[in-house]
């Protein structure tokens, strides 16, 4: 009789939880997305910039200048008409 007790009150649980689950899953997940939602707007807003502005991320530090003889080979051509 007590093993017949435990598998109802196992099933009892499981449809109890599984119930509660479908109310509260749908709310839970609308407050996930509205959060993720107010973050995506912020980070918008943080790295949206006016049309028209510009903006350098980087600069070389070094300017490398080159040297004629280490810029390859000059081909002389003749344009024919």
């Amino acid at each position: 009789m007590a093993v017949l007790e435990f598998i109802f009150i196992v099933i009892l649980v499981f449809y109890i939880l599984k119930n509660i689950l479908r109310l509260l899953f749908p709310i839970v997940l609308r407050n996930l997305f509205g959060k993720m939602q107010q973050q995506q707007q912020a980070n918008y807003k943080q790295t949206h910039k006016p049309e028209g502005s510009i903006s350098i991320d980087y600069l070389p530090k070094d300017k490398k200048q080159g040297n004629a003889d280490k810029l390859g080979d000059f081909v002389e051509y003749e344009e024919i008409k």
